[in-house]
């Protein structure tokens, strides 16, 4: 396969188009990076490339794609890896199918909770937060980790990240690191409560987040910064 000429429009501070990053990364594929300001009007030359100037979107050999979930499945199906199996056996199109239930999984039944926590407005509010999020993670999703064969520690036993890391892991290093009394966003004791009710999920969690291709482009202070800039203008 001839080397695909790929530009990225991207900003590391957003966790969706970090997962264009992860899978980047994972794939060994070189990339212009161009960065996208989020915090002012989009210029007319990015509403060109995508009309709803949101991030990412990458042009791979001059065709745009858009939609973060959309771009990781675009590279990782342009590029078979071990990120994601062929679909063209049964075996292959069961793990694919597998990886896109955990993921809606995580985004409808869990995701909301962790939003309703960085928005409580009170220690109280965060608390309950706190408690439901952590619920919801031990009702749906700790089950499937916690029953996973194979020896590595990846989603299904992976020895290596998969797309289901690909696509929550910018989500995994906010919820490890929001709790901490420097960023308030989330309740301290969050990690306690995770590692006594969800242990599969925190050791999945830990080693997901502790990968190059996940943490290379984190910057824990200006991500936790923003967040609290975008928290405060929501509550005017």
């Amino acid at each position: 396969m001839t080397v695909p000429k790929i530009t990225l429009y991207t900003n590391h501070r957003c966790p969706w188009a970090h997962r264009a990053h992860i899978a980047l990364k994972e794939l060994g594929l070189d990339y212009e990076e161009v960065i996208i300001d989020l915090d002012t009007p989009r210029e007319p030359w990015y509403l060109e490339i995508n009309p709803r100037g949101l991030v990412p979107s990458i042009t791979y050999n001059g065709e745009i794609v858009t939609e973060s979930a959309i771009v990781a499945q675009f590279l990782a199906d342009a590029h078979p890896s071990h990120l994601l199996p062929p679909s063209n056996t049964p075996e292959g199109a069961l793990k694919r199918a597998r990886i896109a239930f955990f993921v809606d999984t995580f985004f409808t039944k869990v995701q909301s909770h962790f939003i309703a926590s960085l928005r409580a407005s009170s220690e109280n509010e965060r608390t309950d937060a706190g408690e439901a999020f952590v619920a919801a993670i031990e009702k749906e999703i700790e089950p499937v980790l916690s029953s996973q064969t194979g020896s590595g520690p990846f989603f299904g036993g992976s020895e290596k990240l998969t797309l289901v890391e690909v696509l929550i892991g910018s989500f995994l290093l906010r919820i490890l690191s929001f709790h901490k009394p420097e960023t308030g966003l989330l309740r301290q004791d969050l990690p306690e409560l995770l590692e006594k009710r969800t242990p599969a999920f925190t050791r999945w969690a830990k080693v997901t987040v502790a990968q190059e291709s996940v943490n290379f482009i984190w910057n824990e202070k200006d991500v936790a910064e923003m967040m609290k800039q975008k928290l405060a203008t929501l509550k005017k």
